[in-house]
């Protein structure tokens, strides 16, 4: 398997192309890097690193973080308050199943749309959005092949997703390593 460094250069390497090689589908122009729970760190600083050195040979790189996405659904929902009462009452499982419910009923905060929102103005041409701390959706709050699925079709700006988890296969990806979640795969988006 190749390190992240490499798996970085392999994602520079698509994302400067002309045209972008991250994905086969126009209408789905998405790509996962897949890195080690543990290189978060590491990754967050190469992360900016490769945006810089995108910067500057043209494109314009536009970072979202998925955790300031789930407190922002939170909050414009019920609130953290009703979030932490609902655990007192019912238990941590409970909780996170509503916070499921935030960002994923059209009757409060879904994800996608959050996600698509920040996408206004966005040049296809020129922009690339960097998806970011997934991890803040542990232990089983939402599934990031969902996210993908559900912005399928509605954006032409490239993204790609950074990935905590680990690689099985070619395509399976298991959220954080963690042994009780099934590795999902999706053949169409490329895995860096």
């Amino acid at each position: 398997m190749l390190s992240l460094n490499e798996r970085i250069k392999l994602l520079e390497e698509d994302l400067t192309a002309n045209p972008l090689r991250i994905s086969v589908y126009h209408d789905l122009p998405f790509a996962i890097l897949q890195y080690k729970p543990q290189e978060e760190w590491v990754l967050r600083k190469e992360v900016r690193r490769l945006g810089t050195r995108l910067q500057q040979a043209g494109r314009q790189v536009h970072y979202i973080s998925l955790a300031k996405l789930l407190w922002e659904a939170i909050e414009q929902c019920e609130g953290l308050e009703a979030v932490v009462e609902l655990e007192r009452e019912r238990g941590f499982l409970a909780a996170q199943e509503q916070v499921t419910v935030y960002l994923s009923d059209p009757d409060w905060a879904p994800l996608a749309d959050l996600v698509v929102k920040r996408l206004k103005g966005l040049d296809p041409a020129s922009d690339i959005v960097f998806l970011l701390r997934a991890a803040a959706m542990a232990p089983a709050i939402y599934r990031m092949s969902r996210l993908l699925d559900e912005l399928h079709g509605r954006t032409l700006v490239p993204i790609v997703l950074f990935y905590p988890g680990t690689l099985e296969g070619t395509t399976g990806l298991r959220f954080l390593g963690l042994k009780d979640w099934e590795a999902m795969g999706n053949y169409r988006v490329k895995i860096y």
